[in-house]
């Protein structure tokens, strides 16, 4: 899977997100697949959704490899690097690209779990001891998604 620059990754549109959320998920896999999964929470027609993979192939969004008569499909965008380029954009358009500011917007809006903020404390201690000019660090050292618990 590639790594491409932030400006180089195309911009998809919600249905195609909603898409590559279950390709992510699942990749590789077939149209079958992925229509089954995504039905799961509201109608979508496998014309609908092979459509939708034919326009994301052709945009460089998903990978399409031959497997028998199915076309198996998979991410040619890491999920960790459409985040960024999301969180990027947001921090450019809303906080003058400030990450902080943007990460303690999100912390005031939705409740981190005691995990959740432990990860945040360890990701701190980590950046604080880095050289100038920080270090990047993966998505196992982000906090996943926002829980119910705070402490």
């Amino acid at each position: 899977m590639m790594t491409p620059s932030f400006t180089s990754i195309p911009r998809p549109t919600e249905a195609e997100l909603e898409l590559l959320r279950v390709v992510w998920e699942k990749e590789p896999a077939t149209v079958r697949e992925i229509c089954d999964e995504l039905n799961r929470e509201r109608a979508f027609g496998y014309t609908t959704v092979l459509k939708l993979l034919q326009i994301m192939h052709a945009k460089g969004l998903v990978l399409r490899a031959e497997s028998g008569r199915a076309h198996l499909y998979r991410s040619a965008i890491s999920q960790d690097a459409m985040q960024s380029r999301y969180l990027r954009e947001l921090s450019v358009r809303l906080f003058s690209g400030s990450a902080a500011q943007l990460a303690l917007h999100a912390l005031a809006m939705e409740p981190a779990s005691p995990e959740e903020l432990d990860e945040i404390r360890a990701l701190l201690e980590k950046r604080s001891a880095a050289p100038a000019g920080g270090a990047h660090t993966s998505a196992s050292s982000r906090p996943s998604s926002p829980r119910e618990d705070q402490q």
